[in-house]
């Protein structure tokens, strides 16, 4: 039975599925970066630099059979996939999980694909943060909340500013969830604005130090020394405007079925950002859609019909660190979904940004 599986993307998704599918399948690992990237460490990096070497796991030691290639996927069809090289790799499945790009540092910057580089620019964006003694971040989803309380952790004297033209923050998820949100904001001293933004940028550039005064749309003004954009998911999927194997939405996704094939495919798959599903663009996702599509891959292989479905939860998921020691969360429970406090976050995400998993999954100790 044909079993050559080229998977587009090494991000958590595609990480994922490759290993799941490297024991019976031969996989292929197309990606531009030399390294997975753990993005959840990518904010503690720049409040800890010498945290940053947690986030990059060699690609090379992921798969015990399958191969590694490093490259830029630019095109693909039913067939397989074209590098921009002008390599072509023949494929009997592909999976599609090429995720989305998030203003540095949430992510590196899209240019850069090495290791060594991506660390360099964490510590030169510390050295900038070092020397600022007020911050301002614009957006206050889960992305800029966790970056202010990386700052607060290691520089308390220091003044933050969170702000977002949104009523409320997390909205949807449960009142005591936000209110425990809030009250730890407080006691670290993050200072949120909601509903307003800025008249206009600062002069500045993101990342870097220069003293700024900037106005709002309530009529007032913020004084800071640095900031950063914390907003605006860009899906990477570029190298399917061609319409050789699929159309994309709007928002450059692409449907799938309940199985995560895309559709009009038998043995194309997606997971991960790229996906059109209703839910937040979140790793944990990305890592549930990979095992779903490695289950069907693998039935597929073996003669047998897909049988893993997958459809978003009701109700959103989160596991929001504010530092190592603080955060919160909201879960599915057998009982219904539950808020957990900074104890549970700190167990299961804020101590080590996950770096415990990634360890395992390629064959490291700490």
């Amino acid at each position: 039975m044909s079993r050559t599986v080229v998977v587009v993307g090494g991000g958590y998704g595609g990480a994922g599925a490759a290993k799941a599918l490297d024991a019976e399948a031969d996989v292929v690992l197309v990606d531009s970066r030399d390294a997975f990237v753990n993005a959840a460490a990518s904010l503690r990096s720049v409040a800890q630099p010498d945290f940053a070497p947690n986030m990059f796991f060699p690609f090379d030691a992921l798969l015990e059979r399958g191969r590694f290639v490093r490259g830029r996927v630019v095109s693909a069809d039913p067939e397989g996939v074209t590098l921009d090289t002008g390599e072509r790799l023949g494929a009997d499945y592909i999976v599609l999980a090429t995720g989305s790009n998030y203003a540095y540092p949430a992510k590196p910057n899209p240019s850069v694909t090495s290791a060594a580089q991506a660390i360099d620019d964490l510590r030169v964006t510390h050295k900038e943060v070092l020397g600022s003694e007020r911050v301002l971040i614009l957006g206050a989803g889960p992305v800029g909340l966790e970056l202010g309380g990386e700052i607060k952790e290691v520089w308390p004297e220091k003044h933050v500013t969170i702000v977002d033209p949104a009523p409320e923050l997390l909205p949807g998820f449960l009142p005591s969830v936000r209110e425990d949100l809030q009250r730890q904001l407080a006691e670290k001293g993050i200072e949120v604005r909601l509903g307003t933004s800025l008249t206009a940028l600062p002069p500045t550039g993101p990342g870097r130090s220069g003293s700024f005064t900037v106005g709002t749309t309530a009529g007032d003004e913020i004084t800071a020394d640095i900031w950063f954009r914390a907003f605006g998911v860009q899906v990477n999927s570029d190298y399917l405007a061609d319409g050789k194997l699929v159309a994309r939405t709007e928002r450059g996704t692409v449907a799938v079925t309940e199985h995560l094939r895309v559709d009009g495919h038998e043995h194309v798959y997606a997971l991960g950002d790229i996906t059109d599903l209703a839910e937040a663009k979140m790793a944990g996702y990305a890592m549930q859609h990979a095992e779903i599509v490695a289950q069907n891959i693998l039935a597929q292989i073996r003669g047998e019909q897909p049988a893993g479905t997958y459809a978003p939860a009701p109700d959103p998921m989160i596991l929001l660190p504010l530092g190592p020691t603080g955060g919160v969360g909201q879960l599915p429970m057998p009982d219904g979904t539950t808020g957990v406090g900074p104890d549970t976050v700190s167990q299961y995400k804020g101590t080590d940004l996950f770096t415990g998993k990634f360890l395992g999954m390629f064959g490291k100790t700490v």
